[in-house]
């Protein structure tokens, strides 16, 4: 059910999607037994990718590159107009979507990432998930944790760990495991928690939600967001009156 009307950024192809057929994604490849690597694609990831070719090809070896955020919204309307992505797609508005179609389905998951403070709300706010184990990301043996996942056998392995990260962990790691879906979410094991500082519904519908997270920890952001996103936004256009397009 992949669909074949990607956009392109950079040499990376990013897949457009709707919620509800991205869920039904994880629905056919978990019935089908068949192994999926999925990540994002924000305007950090992507200057990230820009400046590295190791890290271009460890993200375009993932079967799915969803779009997140604003920024790769707009970017995709500046290179291809019309037919760039119709729809604005998020990571946090997602996460909630997803949740409910794996409590009715009844899916494991294994959360890996984040804090164990964090981990810890997970079953607290979604009782009904069925999580069958967490590791946090901070301090973890890879090959005991390893040993663990598969024990367990999740259907959804779900990692944490920030870009680029998280990317080389499941790179690195996917055929050691039996799991079948392998999520990147960044810090997005906050979402599923309930605890991830997003603001006010109006400030999310007109794009500006990245702003929220540059309060919250300027010292944190402010390179990403000040600096990264005008750069990535100069690359854009310079991709745009290239003879790569």
């Amino acid at each position: 059910m992949i669909q074949n009307n990607s956009v392109h950024f950079f040499g990376l192809s990013i897949f457009p999607f709707n919620y509800k057929d991205f869920t039904q994604i994880f629905v056919e490849e978990i019935n089908n037994k068949r192994k999926i690597t999925i990540t994002y694609a924000t305007t950090n990831s992507l200057n990230l990718t820009y400046k590295s070719s190791e890290l271009k090809n460890i993200y375009g070896s993932f079967d799915i590159i969803h779009p997140d955020g604003v920024g790769i919204y707009i970017a995709s309307k500046l290179l291809y107009g019309k037919n760039g992505f119709k729809n604005r797609f998020t990571g946090s508005d997602f996460y909630p979507y997803l949740i409910k179609e794996l409590i009715l389905r009844k899916f494991s998951i294994f959360f890996f990432g984040d804090t164990i403070d964090t981990l810890n709300k997970l079953k607290i706010n979604h009782p009904e998930l069925n999580i069958v184990g967490c590791n946090e990301g901070f301090n973890f043996n890879t090959i005991a944790l390893l040993e663990t996942i598969n024990s367990l056998q999740p259907d959804i392995l779900i990692v944490g760990l920030g870009s680029p990260k998280q990317e080389r962990w499941i790179m690195e790691s996917k055929n050691k495991i039996n799991a079948k879906v392998f999520l990147a979410v960044g810090d997005g094991i906050k979402v599923f928690a309930g605890t991830k500082i997003r603001g006010p519904i109006f400030v999310r519908k007109i794009g500006l939600e990245w702003m929220v997270r540059l309060l919250s920890n300027p010292k944190y952001f402010w390179k990403r967001y000040i600096i990264g996103i005008p750069i990535f936004f100069y690359r854009i256009v310079k991709f745009k009156f290239s003879k790569h397009l």
